[in-house]
């Protein structure tokens, strides 16, 4: 009797093994633990008083603080030569000049090329005025010129430093993703379009140590973050501020990144007040946790990335239009036409735009498709309906965050988001007819890169 429990001992442990496998497996845990994970997060509140950025008609800069706003960065690693790092900060938008100092850094000291850098801005309206985004809007003095350029210069070092900590904290981990569903997001348009498009789909990916303990929670939403109005002249990071505050605190030990969706014609909705703000915050993570109580799929490697440019064109503008505008009353195209004027006397051109485009894949599991600047919902449900069999999320405010992003319907209906907004952009005006078509066949060649193909 012995004999045959030994003889048969080994071929039951291996069956229960496999067994155990695939009882993980099919209750969304990957047979493997390949990836290893960092996490960081930073405080980066101002000093105050500063300009607050977001909205034209402020005529004075903050008075305190009432929530504190933070970069976090999530870094997902195969190998040394096959990572993400996802950096978020609670600002309205990143610049160049703060891009361009984080990237330098991040491939002298960790040899990271530009598609493995996804940077997402919040585009909270009670953050610091990043220089020069929307700085036809101000008209700064000297001391206030110094103060915003000064932060600008520390945020960007302060996303270096917690960039180094998530290095330093790489460890084995597990990716699980899911999706729910959060209401509050309107399309703003509705004097124009009363049955504009919204996408309230809540992407969640979670991120456990092999233990299972949840490490980080990325989550989206296509929205504006302005809750908050005009009249309140605090720091905070708005709606999702109070999302990332409430899931750290249901999940202890954990960092909670929200990537801001195509949300360049998405509103909250009520809106108006801080308590607004917080109730919006909360609604958006108590989506996100009942998608962790669920049953997550496993996300696994290979990480693919991919980053490339297209060039985009603004309308011919006549020069006689600036020389109007320059002479005129309206202090915001006087402005706008101050910048164009300089640009076409000092020969440096304004014709094109240079738009950044980029992608990650994970295996054939989880695709984040990163579009700069103000998108508006189409590029998003247009991209899910193109690539129907990826699980896909559309980000928007990806890079820097220089103007809005329209498409032909935008083009066709007018309004904000195809004209007015250009000028607080100092941009020269409304893109030309073809910006959808343009940024659609690069998407294609970006997604096709990371192996992910239309109509499949």
């Amino acid at each position: 009797m012995n004999r045959i429990i030994k003889l048969f001992l080994p071929v039951f442990v291996y069956i229960t093994m496999i067994d155990a496998a695939n009882a993980q497996y099919a209750v969304g845990k990957p047979r493997d633990a390949s990836l290893k994970i960092g996490v960081a997060k930073i405080d980066i509140t101002p000093d105050t008083p500063i300009w607050l950025s977001g909205y034209a008609s402020r005529e004075k800069p903050s008075k305190g603080i009432v929530q504190p706003i933070r970069s976090r960065v999530l870094i997902i690693q195969e190998n040394p030569s096959s990572r993400i790092v996802f950096i978020t900060a609670e600002v309205l938008g990143l610049s160049t000049e703060i891009i361009d100092m984080v990237r330098k850094h991040a491939e002298q000291k960790y040899q990271l090329n530009r598609s493995q850098l996804f940077f997402n801005s919040s585009h909270t309206h009670t953050g610091p005025v990043i220089w020069p985004c929307l700085d036809v809007v101000y008209e700064f003095d000297a001391a206030d010129q110094r103060r915003v350029s000064a932060y600008g210069q520390k945020l960007a070092t302060r996303i270096c430093d917690a960039l180094d900590s998530a290095m330093a904290d790489l460890s084995a981990g597990l990716l699980f993703a899911g999706h729910g569903q959060a209401g509050f997001a309107i399309n703003r348009r509705g004097l124009i379009n009363p049955n504009g498009p919204t996408d309230h789909d809540v992407p969640v990916l979670r991120v456990t140590d092999l233990g299972g303990n949840t490490k980080a929670i990325l989550f989206g939403y296509a929205c504006h973050n302005t809750t908050i109005v005009d009249d309140y002249h605090y720091i905070s990071g708005d709606y999702s501020g109070f999302a990332q505050t409430e899931l750290e605190r249901n999940n202890p030990g954990a960092v909670a990144l929200f990537i801001t969706g195509c949300a360049g014609d998405q509103n909250p909705e009520p809106r108006g007040t801080l308590q607004l703000a917080v109730d919006h915050g909360k609604e958006l993570a108590m989506a996100v946790q009942q998608v962790l109580k669920g049953t997550l799929k496993p996300v696994r490697a290979p990480i693919r990335t991919n980053y490339q440019e297209v060039e985009l064109k603004f309308r011919d503008v006549d020069i006689s239009r600036y020389q109007k505008d320059i002479v005129g009353d309206n202090i915001y195209l006087q402005r706008r036409a101050k910048l164009m004027l300089q640009a076409y006397n000092k020969g440096w051109g304004a014709g094109g735009y240079s738009y950044p485009i980029q992608a990650v894949r994970f295996g054939k599991d989880l695709t984040i498709l990163g579009l700069s600047d103000e998108v508006v919902v189409d590029y998003s449900l247009n991209n899910k309906k193109k690539y129907a069999h990826e699980n896909l999320f559309v980000a928007g405010y990806c890079n820097q965050v220089n103007c809005y992003i329209p498409n032909k319907r935008i083009l066709n209906e007018g309004g904000y988001e195809a004209d007015d907004s250009m000028i607080y952009y100092g941009q020269p005006g409304r893109f030309e007819d073809d910006v959808e078509d343009r940024i659609m066949k690069k998407i294609g060649e970006v997604m096709k890169q990371v192996g992910a193909l239309a109509g499949r």
